[in-house]
């Protein structure tokens, strides 16, 4: 019983930030600078997607590196998470990416992801490697 009451919260708990971060973009691979964080979201939408920016006025609700301090001895760039007001500029954003296959940012790949709570991820990921399982036996 306790369990199963367990296992709901967590459930709940899941959905609660799944909705929460459910107006974020993940930005992945954004070289690190000087510059506003919210400044390069919008040279990267003008870069990659020019029409899009021309046809609604995206202008995101907050933007921040992740994690707030930069650690010397990792040589990767911070990740980029930016909040959009609804969560159809989200959508669209997400599904030119895919379309254009390559997002760059002065040259260099990036990756536009959804942000999802670290629960959902591993849910995913675990769901992600039957599926593939089911596929190489042709089910």
């Amino acid at each position: 019983m306790a369990r199963k009451r367990s296992q709901g919260y967590n459930n709940n708990l899941r959905s609660l930030w799944n909705t929460i971060k459910g107006k974020n973009i993940h930005f992945i691979g954004v070289p690190e600078g000087r510059q506003d964080v919210e400044q390069l979201f919008e040279k990267i939408m003008k870069e990659n997607f020019p029409n899009l920016v021309k046809e609604i006025d995206i202008q995101p609700q907050e933007a921040q590196r992740v994690p707030k301090t930069r650690n010397s001895k990792r040589p990767t760039p911070r990740h980029i998470i930016s909040q959009m007001p609804k969560v159809k500029y989200k959508e669209i954003i997400l599904k030119a990416a895919r379309e254009k296959h390559l997002v760059t940012f002065k040259g260099a790949p990036i990756k536009l992801a959804a942000d999802f709570s670290e629960e959902t991820i591993q849910a995913r990921s675990s769901w992600h490697k039957i599926f593939k399982v089911m596929k190489t036996q042709d089910l």
